[in-house]
């Protein structure tokens, strides 16, 4: 039986044509996560940065493509999902901000009954239906919070970085009455409705060198 490091794979051409319409001239390959199962499609960890012209980077900047790196606080939510499954086991569960898809791949992994990817980016949804395949998990997948249905379990990983985004916060709670956060941009947010439980390290894959301060990932859970 071929894993899928030992297959030979081609990086889909709806991802690549997104990709390069942002960065021109680099490529998607299948890594497989630290301390995790999972592979996804992301972009490569060695990239000709000295090519990058500035619209190029007005364009990341602008239109970040953020299906292309697992953020950390999606690697960290991911690995802890696997680590103690009963969060999710048997549940209906709802990943906003999907992104790469490596929260809900995760959740489906640790014996959630159905994950719902939820992200307004259809790139985005594109990437996670991709992983998803690359995985063998079967997923569902949405573009509106508010055409959810009720769930069991609410994930968010790495959805705060923008202040103008923590109104979710209440939102969220229209869905279910059982949220974890994580994230690693934001510390200690105050929110009379939650609670931090805990603290995991991680690091954006393909690692980034970032601040240090980015590889703690917090995790919140609502009261």
């Amino acid at each position: 039986m071929q894993t899928i490091e030992s297959k030979q794979l081609f990086a889909p051409r709806q991802l690549l044509d997104a990709l390069h319409q942002i960065i021109p001239d680099t490529d998607l390959v299948v890594q497989q996560l630290p301390k995790t199962p999972i592979s996804l499609w992301l972009i490569p960890s060695v990239f000709p940065t000295e090519r990058l012209d500035d619209e190029v980077i007005r364009r990341i900047w602008n239109d970040t493509p953020y299906w292309i790196f697992c953020w950390a606080s999606g690697l960290a939510m991911a690995q802890w999902l696997l680590a103690e499954p009963q969060h999710v086991k048997g549940k209906t569960v709802l990943d906003f901000g999907s992104g790469s898809g490596v929260v809900a791949i995760a959740a489906k992994m640790a014996g959630a009954k159905r994950v719902i990817c939820c992200d307004i980016d259809p790139v985005s949804l594109a990437a996670c239906r991709e992983n998803a395949e690359l995985n063998g998990v079967e997923l569902e997948y949405l573009d509106d919070l508010y055409r959810a249905e009720e769930v069991d379990v609410l994930l968010a990983a790495d959805v705060l970085y923008d202040q103008s985004n923590r109104f979710f916060l209440d939102d969220f709670l229209k869905f279910t009455q059982n949220v974890w956060v994580a994230d690693s941009r934001v510390r200690n947010f105050n929110h009379p409705n939650y609670i931090k439980t805990t603290e995991k390290e991680a690091t954006t894959w393909p690692d980034l060198d970032e601040a240090k301060e980015f590889n703690t990932v917090s995790f919140y859970h609502n009261q």
